[in-house]
């Protein structure tokens, strides 16, 4: 309880000090769950410091809640990434009850259940799209997004900017087409100042089944607020990738018969605040999501595989339907499997809510690109290049095509063409 200059403790505090000064505002404190495996290195590193984590609440199935002050999320994250190689680790709730309750419908034990039936049958528009993909496009974005702004941090203006910036180049990218639109998902302020940004191609056939590709707007320097956070890899790369397969299905007049949405996650960085709000909404409202993507760093090649699925807190059945899509459309490309733990991108937003989803990733785990979350993850660190993102585009894009379906304006020629033969 506050107290005023009438009061009687107050009164006591003017007796006892030559001047009044109003106590300090109590820091804003917010639930967060995590990882039991990450829990005591958590605790650990805090405790070199000085500082205590807060008391777990509640424990289930290797998820623990606990109650933390806000400006500890930054060095949360930063520990979560330097000790475990994990980017967020954890995932932030506004309250006590959204956070018990993520626990108890914690399906980390239990895959979900496949959502879809899924087939590969639809080679002409896969092609088209995947045909139309260029590295220079990839990498023009990724250079606005990591130079344009000395930080992408979803408290700043400037992370705000690059969201105003980003709705603008969708917009762009979409005008002539009237199935499509672009829109902001405004959070409270007390989520995420910076918002979400959402582009959706409407479905022709079955419109209200809906297919989500993600990657997250927002960057972060493990060091501070104030520090440059140009987040090239981690992550405009996958910004970048959703903004090509939008332009090329632009390109190619690319009518999908499910609804497909591109987002780009604002606070990823401080535990999956803008995906969360976005799952949750959806769940809540019964929005019939049937496969969730998501892009998180993409572009640094860190280990002899191309391109590495995360098996936890992911769909196993979507797993194995990217994995066919690379064996069908991308030939030559290894891949193998790796494990990434609680909280380690948007995708688990989406599977925490029951949705099937999936992350191809970079690298193994550990051997991911080492400079994101410093002023160094800037596209020097790939010679300058996008090339390592261009087969995580066409893969998305061929997920897009024989998950969403429909058809691309090549593809109706060539149909036209054969039947007039």
């Amino acid at each position: 309880m506050r107290t005023t200059k009438f009061g009687a403790v107050a009164l006591m505090l003017v007796c006892a000090t030559p001047a009044f000064a109003e106590a300090p505002a109590k820091e804003k404190e917010v639930w967060v769950s995590i990882g039991t495996d990450a829990l005591e290195t958590a605790r650990s590193s805090f405790k070199t410091q000085g500082q205590e984590l807060g008391t777990v609440a509640r424990e289930k199935d290797g998820v623990a809640v606990l109650r933390v002050r806000e400006s500890q999320l930054e060095k949360l994250s930063k520990v979560m990434h330097d000790k475990l190689n994990r980017c967020a680790g954890f995932i932030t709730h506004d309250t006590e009850e959204q956070a018990l309750a993520t626990v108890e419908s914690s399906v980390a034990a239990q895959p979900v259940a496949s959502l879809i039936s899924y087939t590969i049958d639809n080679a002409t528009a896969t092609n088209s799209l995947m045909s139309a993909v260029t590295e220079s496009n990839i990498r023009s974005t990724i250079t606005t997004l990591s130079t344009s702004w000395t930080s992408r941090r979803y408290n700043l203006q400037s992370g705000i900017d690059a969201a105003t910036w980003l709705k603008n180049r969708w917009t762009t990218l979409a005008s002539g087409r009237s199935d499509i639109s672009v829109a902001n998902f405004t959070h409270p302020t007390t989520t995420s100042p910076q918002p979400s940004v959402i582009l959706t191609i409407q479905g022709t056939s079955l419109p209200n089944e809906v297919v989500v590709l993600g990657a997250h707007l927002d960057s972060i320097n493990g060091s501070g607020s104030s520090s440059s956070a140009p987040g090239a890899d981690d992550d405009a790369s996958g910004v970048a990738a959703l903004t090509e397969v939008i332009r090329v299905a632009v390109a190619k007049g690319y009518k999908p018969a499910r609804t497909v949405k591109f987002m780009a996650y604002a606070a990823e960085e401080i535990g999956l605040r803008g995906s969360g709000a976005i799952a949750a909404n959806y769940k809540s409202t019964g929005v019939n999501v049937v496969g969730v993507l998501q892009l998180d760093m993409i572009n640094y090649r860190g280990s002899s595989y191309d391109i590495v699925l995360v098996t936890d807190y992911t769909n196993a059945a979507q797993n194995t339907f990217l994995r066919n899509l690379i064996t069908r459309y991308l030939p030559g490309v290894t891949t193998t499997n790796t494990t990434c733990g609680y909280g380690c991108s948007d995708h688990a937003s989406w599977h925490n809510r029951g949705y099937a989803a999936s992350i191809p990733f970079e690298a193994l785990l550990g051997q991911d690109n080492p400079y994101i979350h410093t002023a160094n993850d800037t596209l020097t660190q790939t010679a300058g290049s996008a090339q390592n993102s261009v087969k995580f585009v066409k893969l998305a894009a061929a997920y897009v095509a024989e998950l969403a379906k429909g058809t691309t304006s090549v593809a109706l020629q060539a149909e036209d063409a054969e039947s007039s033969r």
